[in-house]
């Protein structure tokens, strides 16, 4: 006889709305759409610790331990769906209705049954295409916790269901804005940079302290709706270079300019800013802050607060009206952040930026977030920061195998605290890229990333390369085009270029690698390396091997050797490639080398038989990076090979997508 248990809990159900009569249409494509519904609803049910009872046809029936998850769990799936949706060409979008009720239910053999269910059930009916229902007792739980507007229904009657008290209907953000006053043409391209703060501290070591704070300055500001705030890595060379605004509007592109100062002395510390209009040299505001380290993060608000209320009265001024500024959200910090835990994160966003050693920055930022996170489980930012590191080191410095696990959790759990932080949302957007291979939810979830910060260059970023990778040519430049305005001192000049070529526009693609050039150095081995690529997909063969003859610098990084040593080999220099191969293959190698990367030196050395060997090895022992290099010069000599075109399959990549050297009359040496 089975067991019975009777307890509260949560009880959500979905539905795809129209999926019966697209399976009459089309078996085949509904039941794959289905199947893309299906990967894309079950991370975030797990997300969100949700139990998946049954899946009945195009329904799933899911329980929850608290209202609360099951609220914020179907208003991020509808999210998602949302922007996912606006996104692709396919005119068989996934629409779902989704209906949520606590109470009661009896569990037994894995199944949940009694009224609640019952009720559940009912209510999703209710929900219209992208909608949520929820019963009075969710609402009751719930109102004002999820950042959303819930309405009461009509009263309704429901087949064989008493329905005890309202029912109301989540109005997610796409349905809002449209009702809000329209920016304006000017609010809309407000662009802003935050000049890295001078550190006026008398203790030297507290500059990291100012170097963090412009951080998360950056990322405050990225919140406020309808600013666009510069990355971080295009204003950090004004620290070491200064300039005039004037200089500095004209070669990052903006309109305003916050610049300051930061003393720290123990536990105290000053925050002078000026806010600068860059067409007249005029400040918008300046104000001078002297608080305790604990109350940084009220600071951080209120510079927001003001930032955005001074823009808007220079808008409105221009349009002769007067709004109100709109409300900064700040779901990133916990409720018991401390300032020693405060000032952990901090040190680890600097250790995140360190050059030199390899490893060592990456080591200290790891100490640092484990350290602000265990004096602050709530503190969303430094989970998120921690999770991106790892995403960041992997396939480069360590396996991904060996980190991927870890950033996943740490970024589900920095989404238990704060469900509406972009930069987790765009780190689980890396690891169904990078890991997974989960395209459809990558972009998902890039798309949710940036429907939360449309100023979070690294989400434009990564979802440009995932365009890239599956052939999407038009819809990645698009996306790199946003990067670059956002971080124009960046590399998304060459990405940009390499995408150019790829889709056929070789000469455009040539000429803007000949033009870019990032920071911090422009005429870098590995910066070299990239133009030759491109040069060598372009069939310009001599501009390749002009790249190869630039020296190597006696302090390049091992990345830019390897790069270098490829280069070389695929020019007819094979001596470099051949030694890193040889030390790699001892144990030997400086840094860790992935099996992908150790095959492409020996295709363009002219082992294929090795170089497949290596990347099934790289298939199979699950860091998978071949999609990432598959278009690469290197491997134009084992493109036509059935082993590869089969990994390309199993990839679920586009063959067509990696276009051959002897295609363009050249040939690898």
């Amino acid at each position: 006889m089975a067991e019975e248990r009777r307890r509260l809990a949560a009880i959500m159900f979905t539905d795809m709305v129209g999926f019966s009569s697209r399976a009459q249409v089309d078996e085949s494509t509904a039941l794959a759409l289905l199947d893309r519904h299906n990967r894309f609803l079950r991370p975030i049910f797990a997300r969100f610790h949700g139990r998946e009872v049954k899946t009945v046809g195009d329904a799933f029936v899911v329980v929850f331990e608290s209202a609360l998850e099951a609220t914020r769990c179907a208003l991020d799936i509808q999210r998602m769906l949302h922007y996912y949706n606006l996104r692709i060409n396919d005119p068989w979008k996934i629409r779902i209705r989704i209906g949520v009720h606590v109470g009661d239910v009896v569990e037994t053999d894995g199944d949940v049954l009694g009224d609640s269910v019952n009720i559940a059930a009912r209510i999703v009916t209710l929900a219209g295409p992208e909608g949520i229902c929820v019963s009075q007792q969710v609402y009751d739980q719930v109102a004002n916790k999820v950042g959303t507007a819930l309405t009461k229904m009509p009263p309704v009657t429901l087949k064989n269901v008493r329905v005890p008290g309202s029912v109301y209907r989540a109005v997610p953000v796409w349905d809002e804005e449209p009702r809000r006053p329209a920016p304006t043409a000017a609010a809309q391209s407000r662009l802003v940079a935050v000049l890295p703060f001078a550190s006026i501290s008398p203790e030297p070591q507290d500059g990291y302290f100012a170097d963090g704070l412009t951080d998360e300055l950056i990322s405050e500001l990225s919140q406020v709706r309808g600013l666009s705030v510069i990355a971080r890595t295009s204003v950090a060379p004004y620290k070491t270079s200064p300039k005039s605004i004037a200089e500095v509007a004209r070669e990052l592109g903006v309109d305003t300019v916050v610049e300051g100062s930061v003393r720290k002395a123990g536990s105290q510390v000053r925050i002078s800013l000026t806010l600068v209009d860059a067409a007249t040299q005029r400040p918008l505001w300046a104000h001078r802050y002297d608080r305790e380290v604990d109350d940084v993060f009220a600071v951080q608000e209120d510079i927001a607060k003001r930032t955005s209320k001074a823009l808007r009265l220079e808008i409105d001024r221009a349009a002769g009206e007067e709004r109100r500024a709109p409300a900064v959200p700040n779901p990133r910090f916990g409720t018991v952040t401390t300032g020693e835990a405060y000032d952990h994160y901090l040190r680890g966003l600097v250790a995140t930026t360190h050059h030199g050693e390899e490893g060592r920055g990456h080591e200290e930022a790891v100490r640092e977030f484990e350290l602000a996170t265990r004096l602050d489980p709530t503190l969303a930012d430094a989970f998120a920061a921690w999770a991106n590191l790892y995403v960041v080191i992997a396939g480069d410095t360590v396996p991904f195998r060996e980190v991927i696990p870890r950033a996943r959790e740490l970024a589900q759990r920095a989404l238990d605290i704060a469900p509406d932080l972009s930069e987790a949302h765009s780190t689980l957007g890396n690891i169904a890229l990078q890991f997974d291979h989960d395209w459809e939810l990558a972009e998902t979830e890039f798309t949710n990333a940036i429907a939360l910060n449309s100023s979070n260059v690294g989400a434009y970023r990564f979802y440009g390369v995932l365009l890239g990778t599956l052939g999407r040519y038009d819809e990645a430049k698009q996306v790199y085009r946003r990067a670059i305005v956002l971080d124009p001192g960046g590399h998304d000049r060459m990405a940009l270029a390499l995408t150019e070529v790829l889709s056929g526009n070789v000469d455009a693609g040539v000429r803007m690698s000949e033009e870019a050039t990032p920071h911090p150095d422009p005429d870098s081995a590995g910066h070299r390396a990239y133009r030759g690529m491109i040069y060598l997909l372009a069939g310009r063969r001599d501009d390749a091997r002009r790249m190869a003859d630039a020296p190597l610098p006696d302090a390049a990084s091992d990345s830019d050797r390897f790069d270098h040593a490829l280069l070389n080999a695929l020019v007819g220099r094979p001596e470099a490639a051949r030694r890193l191969a040889v030390e790699a293959e001892q144990g030997k190698a400086a840094s860790y080398t992935s099996a992908a990367d150790l095959a492409m030196l020996y295709s363009a050395l002219g082992a294929p038989d090795r170089a497949l060997d290596l990347l099934e090895q790289d298939h199979r022992e699950g860091d998978a990076i071949l999609w990432l290099r598959y278009a690469h010069p290197s491997f134009d000599a084992i493109r036509d090979d059935p082993r590869f075109t089969a990994l390309l399959r199993a990839y679920r990549l586009p063959e067509h997508a990696a276009p051959s050297l002897r295609a363009r009359g050249d040939s690898n040496p």
